[in-house]
């Protein structure tokens, strides 16, 4: 018979501890069939985990048709796999300070910005994965669980959302090295 302090609801949230403890591994990270299927010269350059305090956010690779900073110049895909459930506004609020930080001071841009960004970042729940495809000087679109979930038409915002994670001046040098495969760890 099992110890009554593992039954029920504790045996239950004990699994669930150790599953969020443990996260998804990055090789789990895919690219959407649909985007793999129009860019069928995208390779995998690099991945890695993000993790604040010690808990694990998700983790993220980047495909594209070149390695390192050339990744960047031309149409390359960034997807998140992440750990745990983060709401559509949430995603928005932190884009939005991840841009401001990284010098965009214009309020009211941010504020168009934010419904744009909105309207193309669902909620997530742990397991999800959002994809993004960048097409510098044209805009991005994006994908959730596969599915088509937005685009940007603004290729100055486009520019500024991925800069969050492939800008020199990124809040995670060390993810962002091993995003564009300059890293142990990145591929």
């Amino acid at each position: 018979m099992a110890s009554p302090r593992w039954s029920g609801g504790v045996c239950r949230a004990g699994i669930l501890a150790l599953c969020l403890a443990v996260g998804f591994p990055a090789f789990a990270v895919v690219l959407p069939p649909s985007v793999a299927a129009q860019h069928p010269e995208f390779d995998r350059v690099g991945g890695g985990e993000m993790r604040w305090l010690g808990f694990k956010l998700y983790d993220a690779a980047l495909w594209a048709s070149a390695r390192g900073e050339a990744a960047m110049g031309d149409a390359h895909v960034l997807s998140i796999r992440y750990a745990r459930a983060i709401s559509s506004e949430r995603l928005v609020s932190v884009s939005l300070d991840e841009i401001r930080r990284l010098g965009v001071s214009d309020e009211a841009r941010l504020a168009r910005w934010g419904e744009a960004l909105a309207a193309a970042l669902p909620s997530v729940e742990a397991g999800d994965t959002l994809a993004a495809l960048h097409r510098p000087g044209e805009g991005a679109r994006f994908w959730h669980q596969g599915e088509p979930s937005g685009e940007i038409l603004d290729p100055e915002l486009a520019r500024a959302f991925f800069a969050i994670w492939l800008d020199p001046r990124t809040r995670e040098p060390e993810l962002r090295a091993q995003l564009l495969g300059l890293a142990d760890g990145g591929r």
